[in-house]
């Protein structure tokens, strides 16, 4: 277990390394790109590692039927992660769409997942989006773009979130979990 908390400490770390130590970060100029951007491969390797290896600690069975919740979720988490990428008619009107992505992505994989390693990594990286959120918005207010490629935008997002969705689920089924079940456990 510790291999995963330290993955998702690491996570946390290297996402708000930025906005804890503005002029440390500043101070290292393009080459603090480089060592946040090892670190996050880094914490990622030790989250999927440690999640793997981690024994099975049962705190909740989650209820029968969650996985079809589980599968529209992770659509909209997906569909959001590219609102930013094809700047669809969201893009104007929501604030942090990748970050509530995440927030729907690790609330999502809780519905399905009740051990102690999930809720480390699902409910961790979690809430380090709502708390990047805040950071966030702390900092200053939001510049709302002024234009985006609406529909256009829109329909190039949701042929990406299919494809996107469709692999994960493939990879999904590859590793052993089909997320067509509907229940799991």
């Amino acid at each position: 277990m510790f291999i995963l908390i330290a993955g998702v400490l690491l996570w946390w770390a290297a996402h708000l390394f930025k906005r804890l130590a503005p002029d440390a970060r500043a101070g290292m100029g393009d080459k603090g790109k480089g060592l946040v951007a090892g670190v996050l491969v880094i914490s990622v390797i030790l989250m999927v590692v440690g999640y793997r290896s981690a024994d099975v600690i049962a705190l909740y069975a989650p209820l029968p039927g969650m996985g079809h919740l589980n599968n529209l979720a992770m659509l909209i988490a997906i569909f959001l992660y590219g609102v930013g990428g094809t700047k669809g008619t969201l893009y104007t009107r929501m604030r942090h769409p990748m970050l509530w992505g995440t927030v729907i992505w690790a609330g999502s994989h809780l519905l399905v997942n009740g051990d102690l390693a999930s809720v480390i990594l699902f409910g961790g990286i979690g809430a380090w989006a709502l708390v990047a959120m805040a950071a966030i918005n702390r900092a200053g207010p939001w510049a709302r773009p002024d234009a985006g490629r609406g529909i256009k935008g829109d329909a190039m997002n949701l042929v990406g979130t299919l494809v996107i969705y469709g692999l994960i689920a493939g990879i999904h089924s590859w590793l052993g979990h089909n997320p067509f079940l509907g229940t799991y456990g």
